[in-house]
């Protein structure tokens, strides 16, 4: 039996790539953190049906995937923070990409079905 509850999450939760509070790891790293965070706030931002722009829901996917390449494959070590924030942003542009898909996905299945 494993210490975290959150077994269907896929994460490394190395700790020196962790979050900690009061003494305790958070349960899973600090990228994975951000894109949680990224993906609370999109549906925050669905209940009022504000959305990002498609430019800028895939830019927002660059910065995550630029710090986890150079960090695997350049010998450079992210920090914390910029792995909080880097998965913010992808966290931020992956789940606006699935709301905007899901919206047309609903509009067409209706159009296609209704007329």
């Amino acid at each position: 039996m494993s210490k975290y509850k959150l077994e269907f999450v896929s994460c490394h939760r190395m700790p020196e790539r962790s979050f900690f509070y009061k003494g305790k790891q958070f349960p899973v790293c600090a990228r994975c953190t951000g894109i949680y965070i990224g993906y609370i706030a999109v549906i925050i931002f669905a209940v009022f049906r504000t959305y990002i722009p498609l430019l800028w829901s895939v830019l927002l996917l660059v910065p995550v995937i630029v710090d986890g390449l150079t960090q695997a494959y350049c010998n450079r070590e992210s920090t914390n923070v910029l792995r909080l924030i880097t998965g913010i942003m992808f966290g931020v542009g992956l789940s606006s990409l699935i709301a905007m898909s899901a919206e047309l996905i609903v509009k067409y299945f209706f159009i296609f079905f209704i007329y």
